[in-house]
């Protein structure tokens, strides 16, 4: 599984924490962690929480990634922005129950956490707990057991519903402040990233002129 990093400006001095618990968990166990920024908080391509929630609708349904980790200071912020795009089924995660209920039960494709809020002492040995129980392991099993019929029932419903009520991700990039956009994708290795593992070649031409304009 390819798992996409994204971090957003007022947590960057945390991104090396939270991507070395990433890539601790998540490699051992056969997954491939892309880091798309930020980096420090001085990188030139800075990120908002609204930023972060267009990102990861490119790179999920662009099929770049399977799965993307990012937040903010309470999460929330990027938890809301991400949902609002088509495709992206986002919960907010803080602690290890969290992310095992949102993965047996919701089988989302992205997690919001708060990188601020409630972020001190052994942090990383939480965000570590936390992966562990979303990539370890088969998801989408249900929990409680015996509810795993009518829970996959309602989460297929959910993704019909999401389908009625969004735009598709082209047309979605094509109707965004495009200065938005191109500030979304700016990051120093986007490109490296992105086009080698996106499958969508309308959103990848369409990415690569905003980029190039």
């Amino acid at each position: 599984m390819k798992i996409a990093l994204i971090i957003e400006n007022s947590q960057a001095a945390k991104s090396s924490i939270v991507h070395d618990a990433l890539r601790a968990v998540a490699e051992p166990l056969g997954h491939q962690v892309h880091h798309y920024g930020m980096y420090t908080p001085e990188d030139k391509a800075s990120l908002t929480y609204v930023m972060n929630g267009l990102l990861a609708g490119i790179l999920l349904n662009s099929k770049a990634a399977d799965f993307v980790v990012t937040g903010c200071g309470t999460g929330m912020g990027t938890m809301l922005a991400a949902n609002s795009m088509p495709g992206v089924f986002c919960g907010l995660i803080i602690d290890p129950t969290d992310a095992f209920l949102f993965g047996q039960i919701n089988d989302g494709n992205a997690i919001a956490m708060p990188y601020a809020k409630g972020f001190g002492w052994a942090a990383e040995l939480n965000l570590q707990d936390c992966y562990r129980k979303l990539f370890d392991g088969e998801r989408g099993l249900g929990y409680p057991k015996e509810r795993a019929q009518i829970m996959a029932k309602n989460r297929g419903i959910l993704k019909e519903l999401k389908a009625a009520s969004c735009h598709d991700m082209l047309t979605v990039l094509k109707s965004v402040d495009q200065e938005l956009l191109k500030s979304a994708i700016a990051g120093e290795r986007f490109e490296e990233f992105f086009f080698a593992n996106a499958q969508d070649n309308a959103i990848a031409d369409y990415v690569r002129r905003v980029r190039a304009s």
